[in-house]
């Protein structure tokens, strides 16, 4: 049998590729990469520089690696659901084989891909444990609160052990390698007007490989302790590894042990919520264009360009709110608890849509993931699934004291308050002027002051909520 495997930008790995394993049982294989235009024309593919990047580097070390063991990845230039059945026949192709994709997008094009194909066309599951939408409340219905999903999800797991990547891998048949068909080439980042940046964590499985063993070596056991606070590297970066597939959730999750420690079950409890949050996304589409608790519909939130260009450039006046948004734009990541303060003061301090943060985030963010980034915005803004309360604001100079005590993380993004002591740092308007100029720091100027004041914005917020709700 030959069997075309489709990688597709979230399986970029030999590692525990289950597709790809399947086609290995079953005979010849042809290892496919679409180049599509939705994602990697340059207009689109500016939109979201950080996560292309990441993608180009991945796809060419898969290249390299499948080019090692004896076969060679295949691209091709088009739209799949036109491309692919043309390929079929043209390489008398038996079967397609590909990593199942949450997004609603995703499966839309699989929807087409499978009507247009006249051979089999198999999704295997791979991007998350368990198949999203596979679990179920008593009475059946989809979760809608994360501690009874995280309880049924303990019960139903049988993860399994990960697939080693193949050491070889049959050559491509003659008429398929010599097929004009499959000989497109990788877009550079030049030639999609992306400049690159040196900044971000490096793309490909090898890079992952080595977040993964640092993180087990040197993080994990700390984990529970230090993923909030915002002057450390206290978290995983696997963000993006399982974003992209060049690690599997299987891998990760195995390798973490038994669990034993506060940190490695800390850390296993987010890949359930990671778990939820795509289950949730399966059963509910359109989370992606409303808002879970239907009360939210109409919510008044303000349109003031002005406020949502100082959050969007990191010019609020709040430090750690600028410093957050100034990683995002310069490293394209944000660790989490900076995301939900940024997310709380948008929605509750400035009164934005959620919808707003989400598609900023979505653009810049290197692991942007639909499922997790409209869970966490959801959260925050209180009207998504097992949300936060819509009345808990969080205070932004508070977060601040407590997640960045010495103001490391403020001073990093943020070098004109750099020379400000540490009790003014996350507040710079409340120190002395004598303070401020020996800082070398103008209200104003060298750093602007709030644009809001905390409790009058989290009195406004509170006050359109009462209106909105009629509590």
């Amino acid at each position: 049998m030959r069997t075309l495997v489709w990688f597709r930008g979230k399986d970029l790995r030999l590692r525990d590729h289950t597709p790809l394993a399947s086609a290995l049982e079953a005979g010849e294989v042809i290892p496919l990469f679409i180049i599509d235009p939705y994602f990697l024309a340059p207009e689109p593919a500016r939109q979201a520089a950080h996560r292309v990047q990441f993608l180009l580097e991945s796809i060419a070390e898969l290249g390299q690696s499948i080019e090692e063991r004896g076969s060679r990845l295949l691209l091709a230039s088009g739209k799949s659901h036109a491309l692919l059945p043309e390929l079929v026949r043209a390489w008398r192709i038996d079967r397609v084989v590909a990593q199942a994709w949450t997004w609603p997008i995703g499966r839309e094009r699989d929807r087409r891909v499978r009507a247009a194909l006249q051979v089999p066309f198999d999704t295997l599951e791979g991007e998350t444990l368990l198949a999203p939408g596979s679990l179920r409340t008593s009475e059946g219905r989809p979760y809608s609160v994360y501690t009874p999903f995280s309880r049924a999800f303990a019960k139903a797991l049988r993860a399994g052990e990960p697939l080693a990547a193949p050491r070889d891998l049959p050559p491509l048949p003659r008429d398929v390698a010599t097929s004009e068909l499959g000989a497109a080439r990788l877009p550079t980042l030049t030639e999609l007007g992306i400049q690159h940046n040196p900044l971000l964590l490096r793309g490909g499985e090898g890079a992952a490989q080595g977040r993964l063993d640092i993180f087990l070596k040197k993080r994990a056991r700390s984990y529970h302790e230090l993923r909030d606070r915002l002057d450390v590297d206290g978290t995983s970066r696997l963000s993006c590894d399982l974003k992209f597939g060049t690690l599997s959730v299987r891998e990760v999750w195995t390798r973490l042990g038994k669990r034993q420690d506060d940190g490695r079950s800390t850390f296993a409890n987010e890949l359930c919520w990671r778990e939820f949050t795509h289950s949730t996304l399966w059963d509910r589409p359109e989370l992606l264009e409303e808002p879970f608790q239907e009360r939210f519909e109409g919510f008044p939130w303000r349109r003031d360009d002005a406020a949502w260009r100082a959050w969007v450039e990191g010019t609020t006046g709040y430090p750690v709110i600028d410093a957050s948004s100034r990683q995002l734009l310069a490293e394209g990541f944000v660790p989490n608890r900076a995301r939900m303060i940024s997310a709380s003061f948008l929605t509750k301090h400035l009164l934005i849509d959620y919808k707003l943060g989400e598609a900023h985030y979505m653009r810049q963010l290197t692991d942007g993931d639909e499922a997790n980034n409209n869970a966490g915005w959801q959260w925050s803004a209180g009207c998504g699934c097992d949300a936060q309360p819509y009345f808990r604001i969080f205070n932004p100079v508070t977060q601040s004291q407590k997640f960045d005590p010495d103001g490391a993380y403020v001073r990093r993004w943020l070098p004109a308050l750099q020379r400000l002591p540490t009790r003014y740092i996350h507040q710079p308007w409340g120190a002395p002027a004598a303070v401020l100029a020996q800082a070398g720091v103008r209200l104003g100027d060298d750093y602007p002051a709030p644009i809001v004041e905390h409790a009058a914005a989290r009195q406004r917020f509170l006050d359109a909520a009462k209106s909105h709700f009629g509590g």
